[in-house]
């Protein structure tokens, strides 16, 4: 376990047979049963922590991985109008979801939206593409970003994940990941047999 992680673990007396985890900030979070050992406690907080940086890689690809991402929306769904230079994540960008150049072709997206679902990094992504052809939000700007299916959903899931950080609402972020199914969501992990009390 990372030393720079901070971990905080609940157990419940109503949670009998699993084990799940999600981020809360800086924070993650580990729902365990009551009836484990130290031992045990341990044991699973390490293999979740492991299960949500592993979740969390596969789904922050690399500048290059990005790049090639906005390449395609840009052929799909803006018929090849724009062509970006570089698309890489930052750091400090709380405020925003993604920041472009358009006079160096540079997309600069939140790191925040790492371990969120690729349909909505995808329409950041195309987003900040249109930005790269039209500057401002108006009408124009708006028709283009609806080419993507998808764009009203996102819009909504960000949104939601904006409310929930300004209201303290950990229970909705977006870094929770099941570990046994493909929701976005690392969560409930079945104890093995010899794990049940």
């Amino acid at each position: 376990m990372s030393s720079n992680t901070n971990v905080e673990v609940r157990r419940s007396s109503r949670r009998r047979r699993t084990v799940s985890a999600y981020r809360d900030g800086d924070r993650t979070v580990v729902l365990v049963p009551a009836a484990l050992s130290s031992a045990e406690e341990q044991r699973w907080v390490e293999r979740m922590l492991s299960r949500l940086a592993a979740r969390e890689e596969r789904r922050s690809p690399d500048s290059a991985t990005l790049l090639n991402r906005a390449l395609d929306l840009a052929e799909r769904y803006l018929d090849g109008l724009v062509r970006p230079e570089s698309v890489r994540w930052v750091d400090n960008q709380r405020n925003r979801w993604g920041s472009c150049t358009p006079e160096d072709g540079s997309i600069r997206l939140s790191r925040r939206l790492a371990g969120m679902p690729e349909w909505v990094v995808d329409y950041v992504l195309l987003h900040e593409l249109v930005h790269l052809i039209i500057p401002h939000h108006g009408e124009e700007f708006w028709d283009l970003v609806r080419r993507y299916p998808k764009a009203d959903r996102a819009r909504g899931y960000l949104e939601g994940v904006s409310a929930a950080a300004r209201l303290g609402n950990a229970a909705t972020d977006t870094e929770q990941t099941t570990v046994d199914d493909d929701r976005d969501t690392v969560g409930k992990r079945e104890l093995p047999a010899e794990d049940e009390g």
